[in-house]
C-alpha cells in the first residue's frame, strides 16, 4: 500500500516538473515569436533592387527606345549639353504594344534607389501585387519612427472589350484592412463602377485595347 502511494506521489511530482517545462518553452517561443514580429513588421529589412544582366539590359533598352524612337538620343544630347534639335511630330514607327517583364519592372524601380529599397512589384495571372515599406514620422503616435510592411493587390484582366481593374485587399502588419476602411472597393470593377462617367476610369478604360498579366509578366495594347 505504501509503495502504490509513493508511486502515485513521484508521478504527481513528475507531472508538475512536466507542467514547467511546458510553460517555459512556451514562454521562450513567444519571446522569439515576438521577436520575430517585431523584426519583421516594425524594423523590416529595406528589398534589394534587382539588378538585370548585360542581356536584359540590352532587351530593356530596345523596349523602351521602341516606345519613342525620337526620344533615344535624348539622353545622349543631354549628358552633352547640346540643345535638343526641333523635329516634327509622328506617329510612324511607333508601336502601341507594351511589354515588360517583373524583373524590368522592378529594374526601373531601382533607378529610383529609394523606392527600390521600399517598393516591390511581383506578376501572377491576372494579378499585380506589391509589397511596399513605409516609412513613419517620428511624431506619429505608437508608431513613430518605425517602418510598416504593407502588401496590396490588384486584378487587372481585359473581358468584354473593356479592362477589368479590382481592389483585392490592403494588409499592413500582416493584418488585412477591413472593406469598409477601404470605402467598400474591395473586389469592385472600378472600370464598371466608374468607368460610365466622363472622368479618369472611362478615359483609362478607352484608351486601353488589350491586357495581359501573366506569371512574370504584363501586357498592354493602347487605343489609337
Amino acid at each position: 500500500m505504501e509503495s502504490v502511494q509513493s508511486n502515485t506521489q513521484e508521478s504527481k511530482r513528475l507531472g508538475w516538473f512536466q507542467i514547467l517545462a511546458i510553460v517555459l518553452i512556451a514562454m521562450v517561443i513567444t519571446s522569439a515569436a515576438t521577436l520575430w514580429l517585431a523584426k519583421a513588421y516594425l524594423f523590416p529589412s529595406e528589398f534589394t533592387p534587382v539588378a538585370l544582366n548585360e542581356q536584359e539590359k540590352s532587351v530593356l533598352s530596345a523596349k523602351l527606345e521602341s516606345l519613342d524612337k525620337p526620344l533615344a538620343a535624348v539622353p545622349a544630347a543631354a549628358d552633352s549639353g547640346a540643345p535638343l534639335k526641333p523635329e516634327a511630330y509622328s506617329e510612324a514607327g511607333t508601336t502601341r504594344d507594351i511589354h515588360f517583364s517583373e524583373r524590368e519592372l522592378n529594374s526601373l524601380l531601382a533607378k529610383n534607389t529609394d523606392l527600390a529599397k521600399r517598393v516591390a512589384v511581383d506578376l501572377s495571372d491576372n494579378l499585380i501585387s506589391a509589397r511596399i515599406l513605409i516609412p513613419m514620422d517620428e511624431d506619429f503616435p505608437l508608431l513613430g519612427g518605425k517602418t510598416l510592411r504593407a502588401r496590396t493587390g490588384i486584378e487587372f484582366s481585359y473581358e468584354n472589350e473593356r479592362p477589368v481593374v479590382k481592389l483585392k485587399g490592403v494588409t499592413i502588419m500582416g493584418v488585412p484592412i477591413p472593406n469598409a476602411w477601404l470605402g467598400g472597393l474591395k473586389n469592385i470593377d472600378l472600370v464598371q463602377e466608374f468607368g460610365s462617367a466622363d472622368g479618369f476610369w472611362k478615359a483609362f478604360s478607352d484608351g486601353v485595347a488589350a491586357v495581359k498579366v501573366e506569371e512574370g509578366a504584363l501586357r498592354l495594347r493602347l487605343h489609337e
